[in-house]
């Protein structure tokens, strides 16, 4: 008998069964037209960070093929478009140009076996469900983040968009400055149709009309400079694309490689990653639902390592290409594939038809495309509900600006989990007291009028206990003590105590013992499952008995309080 194929476990493997398997064809208007959009867009993209990294500008175009394709069929974006991004071209030319000239065949190897490296890697993370790693990504670092990045990316395209030289800075600042030096070398003619392309896609866009208006101003503005030869007369366009496809080779492996390339491969890895997860999780949480951290991991490890065996180099979500495959109108990854046909397409057959394409029509579709991801209301919102987090943002948004993408998004990280980590050591804990009317126990700061027991106290922790907050919880009990040195009962509300470690366990019962040999008797109310099997373990029953059995407060109270409740 042949076994039949669980179809939860394919879906679990090959998230695309799901989305192909449901596929609405209202959307496949909105698929191809994005993913035409992302392809006019990628390849002279391309092949520019390509030659960033220091490889010929064709090796950009190889890893805009195979890797869209694979990521599409294992990640659990919808609109994130996978590609060649400036950040790891920077990281690829610095890690590798310190064992080959950049361009040279070596150089070409060596850069296809980081994109392995970087591959592997991030798959293992995702089988071993690493992906967690991004959960101290707080919606304050991605809105942050997004924003920031945002004002770069577009920034950044003013060098088309103006028709001048510039050298590539990630900082706003260092773009803003290297515009105004250079801004007297303004070619007006491509100002213009920069400014005309701009004006074109936001008057479709307010009218928010489904017509193509980004293919509208690639098929203009190609007709336009090739009618009247504006490429004379200093407008900057694509040129010649090489044509031709890559054949299937391994990366050739060497322990020395290995060993040098690794410092680069796990700084890419962790990097594109948390840059690509924020830009997939910020356009989701904007259609309504859920990128997975370790499906993201698999898929993305997946694309690196296709793209590895037909001389790629490291690719990853991009920015400024999700925003406009998202804005193009992208329902499903169809459109990357779409897009990873066409590049494959134009590397065999149509290159010539890009060779007008003005550079600052890409630059107008790119800004107008990341400007909506600004979000100037979610700092306000944050500050009147959490002010931390509202500084989180603004934390996020400043690194980023100053820093760059990369920079900005693992300090926000960081400034997150150490918030994180600082309320965690520092948990709410209140004193309780019993409101009669009601017949139930509140905080006596908030119910003021809640009734207090002479010789009891009732303590809530609103936290699991571990070694970082035991100094804390040991400080608020003795403040307790000093303040009421008539107490001979403690009672401590565990109901919101989901988990403690040995160093808590090991500090309790030794304060729980020290406040025995003064006369005050601990009580322990409302614990839960695991903390009672961990205190089962401890040999805490055997050792107190019925005063850490109480399942509820009143018991707690009769037990140490003669007139009970």
């Amino acid at each position: 008998m042949i076994a039949k194929a669980n179809p939860a476990k394919a879906k679990l493997w090959l998230p695309s069964l799901e989305w192909l398997r449901r596929y609405d064809r209202q959307n496949l208007s909105s698929d191809l037209m994005a993913g035409i959009i992302v392809a006019v867009m990628l390849v002279p993209q391309a092949m520019a960070y390509a030659m960033l990294a220091g490889l010929p500008p064709v090796i950009g175009l190889y890893a805009s093929t195979l890797p869209l394709v694979i990521y599409a069929l294992f990640g659990s974006s919808r609109q994130l478009a996978v590609g060649p991004v400036a950040i790891v071209s920077l990281l690829t030319l610095s890690g590798v140009s310190a064992l080959a000239e950049p361009g040279s065949l070596s150089f070409i190897t060596y850069a296809a076996l980081l994109a392995l490296m970087v591959g592997l890697m991030q798959f293992v993370l995702g089988i071993l469900k690493a992906g967690f790693i991004t959960n101290f990504l707080s919606h304050a670092v991605i809105s942050g983040f997004t924003s920031a990045a945002a004002i770069i990316i577009g920034l950044s395209q003013l060098k088309h968009l103006l028709g001048i030289k510039l050298e590539s800075g990630e900082s706003v600042f260092s773009v803003l400055l290297a515009t105004a030096q250079h801004l007297g070398e303004t070619n007006l003619i491509t100002f213009s149709i920069g400014l005309a392309s701009i004006a074109i896609l936001v008057f479709f866009k307010r009218l928010k009309s489904r017509f193509p208006a980004p293919l509208l101003v690639v098929v203009l503005s190609s007709l336009l400079v090739y009618l009247l030869k504006l490429n004379e007369q200093g407008v900057g366009i694509v040129g010649t694309v090489p044509s031709g496809f890559p054949a299937f080779s391994l990366p050739s492996l060497s322990l020395d490689g290995l060993r040098s390339l690794l410092p680069i491969a796990l700084t890419i890895t962790f990097v594109s990653f948390m840059e690509s997860f924020a830009v997939a999780k910020s356009i989701a949480s904007k259609e309504k639902y859920k990128v997975e951290a370790n499906k993201e991991l698999v898929g993305l490890g997946l694309a690196n390592v296709a793209g590895s065996l037909f001389s790629g180099y490291p690719v990853t979500g991009g920015f400024s290409r999700s925003a406009v495959n998202y804005q193009a109108g992208a329902k499903t990854p169809l459109a990357s594939m779409v897009t990873a046909i066409l590049v494959s397409l134009t590397l065999l057959f149509f290159t010539p038809l890009f060779y007008y394409l003005p550079k600052a029509v890409l630059a107008a579709i790119i800004m107008v495309a990341v400007y909506g991801l600004i979000d100037v209301k979610e700092p306000r919102h944050l500050f009147s509900i959490k002010p931390i987090d509202g500084w989180t943002l603004l934390l996020t948004f400043a690194a980023t600006l100053v820093l760059g993408i990369d920079t900005g998004i693992l300090i926000g990280a960081a400034f997150s989990l150490m918030v994180f980590i600082w309320r965690s050591a520092y948990p709410h804990t209140a004193e309780l007291g019993y409101l009669e009317t009601e017949n139930v126990f509140r905080n006596l700061k908030r119910y003021p009028d809640a009734k207090k027991y002479p010789k009891a106290a009732i303590i809530r922790v609103d936290a699991s206990l571990y070694f970082a907050n035991m100094a804390f919880l040991e400080t608020y009990l003795a403040n307790l003590l000093a303040e009421r040195p008539n107490l001979s009962c403690l009672i401590l509300d565990f109901s919101a105590v989901n988990d403690m470690d040995a160093v808590a366990l090991e500090t309790l019962e030794k304060r729980m013992d020290e406040l025995a040999k003064i006369g005050i008797e601990t009580h322990l109310v409302s614990i839960k499952g695991p903390v009672r099997d961990l205190l089962e373990r401890a040999r805490w029953f055997e050792k107190y008995g019925d005063k850490i059995r109480h399942l509820s407060l009143e018991h707690a109270l009769k037990s140490c309080h003669p007139g009970g409740v």
